[in-house]
C-alpha cells in the first residue's frame, strides 16, 4: 500500500526490467501475458523476505495524534521521501529501505535472504537501530496490527492516498482505517518451481484463517473493544471488495486466472503529474488498454502503468514474482520471528505443502470468521494446533539455530494450544 511500493530484490528471470515496462501493451493479451510473466515467477525456493509494519506511538500519551515532524527528525537519513521530498532515504544499517503507511505507520522491509536466520540477523539489526532512534524523540512502536489508542488520520498528502481516501469513504470507514490506523506483518517466499507453484499458492491461502486467527491481536481500536479478534483484517475486507477478496486457488493455472483479474479490476488511482489522481470510475485495466469509454482520452498504457496498476491489490495473497503473504496481524517488535518461521516451514517442502493443504482444506474460506472469532471458533482452533505441529516439526528446514527452533516451537505451540483450551 506504500506509496512507491517496495519490491524485493528476487532476481530477474528474463530480460530487462528497463525495456520491458516501457513497452506499449497493444491488447488485452498481451497486457495477461506481462502479469502472468511478473507476478509468478518460477524457479527452486530459495529466498525468504519480510515486511514488518509499526503504528508509531508518543511513548508519553500513546493517544496523543502522532506529530509527522517529531518522525521525521527520529528517523533522520532513513525518513522517506514521502514524508520529507528533499531527504536521502536511506536504508537502515543492515539494508533494509523504510517506507511510510499514509497514517506514518513506519514499515521496514527486509531484503531477501538465503535463509530464516540470515533473514532474523538481519531485521533484528535494523529493528534495533530503529527503535533506538525513535526512543530517542519519545517515540515507541505499537504492538498491535490496529491503533488501539487513535482513530485513523491520513498523516501523508500524497496524490495517491488523497484518492485512495475519497475513493473508499462512500463506500464506509474501512478504506481509511487500513490506511491510516492499521500494521500488518507480511511474508515474502518464492513462487516455486513450474510443478509446484500452483500448490504453493494454493496453500498460501488455505493457512490463512487459522494463522490469522492465531496470530491476532487487533480487538481494541481507538480505546473501544470491537469484539473482533483481528478488527484490522476486517478494515482490509471493508474496503473495496474488488481489491480484496481471496483468488481463486482451486486451479491449476493461478497465474493465467491472476492475469485475467488483474485486466477487470478498475483503476484505484491513475496518476498524472499534479492533477488529482482519481481514477475514472469504473474504469478497468482492459478498457484503457481498449481504449474505451474514459480511457479514449488517455494514451495508450504501458507495461509500467500496469506495474503500477498491480500495487493496487490489498488481496491476502498478493504475487510479485514472488508470493507476498499478507494476512497476519503486525505483531510486537521482540515476537515478529515465530509467524514468520511458522510461514516459511509450512512451505519448505513439498510434501508440507500439501499436507498444510489436506489439514486446512475445512477452513480454507473462513477469513471473516477468523477475523471476528479467531481461536474462539473450535475448528480454526483445531487447524490452527495442527498448522502449529506441522510446522514446528519443520522448522529443521529453515536453517535457524537449534536453540531459535526450541524457543519458536514453544511460543508458537503455546499460543494455540493455550487459545484451544482455554476456547
Amino acid at each position: 500500500m506504500t506509496e512507491a511500493s517496495t519490491v524485493h530484490d528476487f532476481p530477474e528471470k528474463s530480460g530487462s526490467a528497463s525495456n520491458r515496462t516501457a513497452r506499449v501493451l497493444a491488447d488485452r493479451a498481451a497486457g495477461e501475458a506481462y502479469v502472468a510473466s511478473v507476478c509468478f515467477k518460477h524457479g527452486p525456493p530459495r529466498l525468504i523476505g519480510a515486511e514488518l509494519e509499526f503504528i508509531v506511538h508518543h511513548a508519553d500519551d500513546p493517544a496523543r495524534p502522532l506529530d509527522p515532524d517529531v518522525l521525521a527528525t527520529a528517523l533522520g537519513p532513513h525518513t522517506p521521501r514521502t514524508l520529507r521530498p528533499d531527504s536521502p532515504a536511506s536504508p537502515l544499517p543492515a539494508g533494509s529501505p523504510v517506507s511510510l503507511e499514509p497514517g506514518c505507520q513506519v514499515e521496514i522491509s527486509a531484503l531477501p535472504q538465503a535463509s530464516l536466520r540470515d533473514l532474523a540477523a538481519v531485521v533484528t539489526a535494523d529493528l534495533h537501530h530503529l527503535r533506538d532512534r525513535l526512543s530517542r524523540h519519545g517515540l515507541v512502536l505499537g504492538e498491535t496490527g490496529i491503533d488501539a489508542h487513535r482513530p485513523p488520520r491520513r498523516l501523508l498528502h500524497t496524490p495517491r492516498y488523497a484518492a485512495m481516501e475519497r475513493r473508499f469513504a462512500p463506500i464506509g470507514p474501512g478504506g481509511l482505517t487500513m490506511m491510516a490506523g492499521t500494521a500488518g506483518l507480511q511474508v515474502c517466499v518464492d513462487a516455486g518451481e513450474p510443478e509446484h507453484y500452483a500448490a504453493r499458492w494454493a496453500a498460501a491461502h488455505a493457512m490463512g484463517p487459522p494463522l490469522l486467527a492465531l496470530f491476532a491481536n487487533s480487538r481494541v481500536h481507538a480505546g473501544r473493544d470491537t469484539g473482533h479478534a483481528s478488527a484490522r483484517w476486517l478494515a482490509v475486507h471493508d474496503t473495496e471488495a474488488v481489491r480484496t477478496r481471496t483468488a481463486r486457488v482451486a486451479g491449476d493455472d493461478p497465474a493465467g486466472e491472476w492475469a485475467a483479474r488483474m485486466m477487470d479490476v478498475p483503476l484505484m488511482v491513475l496518476p498524472r503529474g499534479d492533477r488529482p489522481w482519481d481514477a475514472p470510475e469504473g474504469l478497468t485495466f482492459a478498457d484503457w488498454i481498449d481504449g474505451r469509454g474514459a480511457a479514449a482520452l488517455l494514451p495508450k498504457p504501458t507495461a509500467a502503468d500496469l506495474d503500477y496498476h498491480l500495487t493496487t491489490m490489498f488481496t491476502p495473497v498478493r504475487p510479485q514474482g514472488y508470493l507476498e503473504i499478507r494476512y497476519l496481524d503486525a505483531q510486537p517488535p521482540g515476537e515478529w520471528l515465530p509467524p514468520v518461521a511458522l510461514v516459511a516451514a509450512l512451505l519448505a517442502r513439498p510434501s508440507t505443502v500439501d499436507k498444510v493443504r489436506d489439514l486446512c482444506a475445512p477452513v480454507a474460506d473462513r477469513w471473516t470468521t477468523a477475523a471476528r472469532r479467531g481461536l474462539a471458533d473450535p475448528d480454526l482452533a483445531a487447524a490452527a494446533a495442527a498448522l502449529a505441529d506441522l510446522g514446528c516439526a519443520e522448522l529443521g528446514a529453515t536453517g535457524l539455530a537449534e536453540e531459535s527452533i526450541t524457543e519458536i516451537s514453544e511460543s508458537v505451540q503455546g499460543r494455540a494450544y493455550r487459545s484451544r483450551s482455554e476456547a
